[in-house]
This record gives structure tokens, C-alpha cells and sequence, in this order.
């Protein structure tokens, strides 16, 4: 069986460039030689998750409203790793400025590819333990959510349900179900 070859870049146009995202238009040739004359490509920054659990099995999550899917849903603090920033950097930052709160322990769960047929970043996700309240939310201006408690065993149903629809988000609660993260909770000793 021959392996899969990758696709040639035969011209790029950017069509827009903002400081949060860039999208080009490709022309691309197959291996098998037909060509694209159209290809799109959304270039955007690396972006970090936090699964973050209480001492007292709660998940903290966000509620927020998503203009993509016209929709109110409930998401994990979240958010793009700045230039310069590592992703562990970012989502200590993200947590706290999204919700207040501060993890004790952290583990890296892993990165997932968002949409790899068309977007070039990835979603870097990590779990905190022992989270608490720390401080007032700080948020930006496009920001409008409401901080969620929720029991951490409830979080693959609200994923069922519906509730929970972001596609890397909900991965990263079924990751950690798996890793038996959401089962009980796991005061003072870190994951």
C-alpha cells in the first residue's frame, strides 16, 4: 500500500488578515495531480481549555452565548494562547480571567486538532484540581458568561444532552472520564 503524500501549495492569496485570524486562499495540487483552484485555510492562534474541578467534585464552567451556533451553551473556561505565551501559561490566565478561579494541581491532558482540514491551530487541554475562588472574573468586552458550578459525574450528560456542544470541549470531558478524572473527587492530591 503506498503511503499517503501530501498536497503541493502552488499560490496563496490572503484574502483577510486580523490580529485573531488570517484566511487564505490556496491554490493546491492532489498527489494524483487535479488541482484546487480554491482552497481555504483559516490561520488562528493555539487556544488552551481548563477542565477545572473543586476539592468537592464541581466542575467550573462557563454559560455564555455563541453567535456561530445562535445558541447559549456551557463551555470550559477557554481562550488563545497569546504570541510569546506557552499553552500552560495561557490557561492558568484564561481560568482566572474567565471565572476567578486558580487551580491547585494541573496536568496536561494533550492537544487536539480543531478542524485540520482547514484551520491550522490546535486546542491544548488541561485538567485543574483542587480549584477555588480567588478573585472577580476580569473579562473583555466581547465577553458576556456566567460562571457554573456543576457536579464533575454530570458533565458527559450535559455533553449527551446537548448543553455542552463545543466539539474539543467535549472531548476533553469524555479524556478525562477515561481517565477516571470525573468520578470522585481528589482533594489535595493532585491528578
Amino acid at each position: 500500500m503506498d503511503p499517503i503524500r501530501p498536497w503541493t501549495r502552488l499560490a496563496s492569496k490572503t484574502l483577510v488578515d486580523r490580529w485573531w485570524m488570517t484566511l487564505r486562499e490556496d491554490r493546491v495540487q492532489l498527489p494524483d495531480g487535479p488541482v484546487l483552484e480554491e482552497y481555504h485555510v483559516a490561520e488562528y492562534p493555539d487556544w488552551t481549555c481548563a477542565l477545572a474541578l473543586t476539592d468537592d467534585g464541581q466542575a467550573v464552567l462557563v454559560e455564555q452565548y455563541r453567535y456561530g451556533i445562535d445558541r447559549v451553551i456551557l463551555e470550559l473556561p477557554a481562550g488563545a494562547v497569546d504570541p510569546g505565551e506557552e499553552p500552560a501559561e495561557a490557561v492558568r490566565r484564561e481560568l482566572r480571567e474567565e471565572t476567578g478561579y486558580e487551580g491547585r494541581e494541573w496536568v496536561r491532558l494533550g492537544k487536539l486538532a480543531v478542524e485540520p482540514g482547514r484551520h491550522t491551530n490546535y486546542g491544548h487541554i488541561f485538567v485543574a484540581q483542587g480549584c477555588h475562588a480567588a478573585a472577580a472574573p476580569d473579562l473583555d468586552v466581547s465577553e458576556d458568561l456566567r460562571v457554573r458550578l456543576v457536579p464533575a459525574s454530570s458533565l458527559p450528560d450535559l455533553v449527551e444532552a446537548g448543553r455542552i456542544a463545543h466539539g474539543v470541549h467535549a472531548a476533553a470531558v469524555f479524556w478525562a472520564h477515561a481517565k477516571g478524572l470525573l468520578d470522585e473527587p481528589h482533594p489535595g492530591g493532585g491528578v
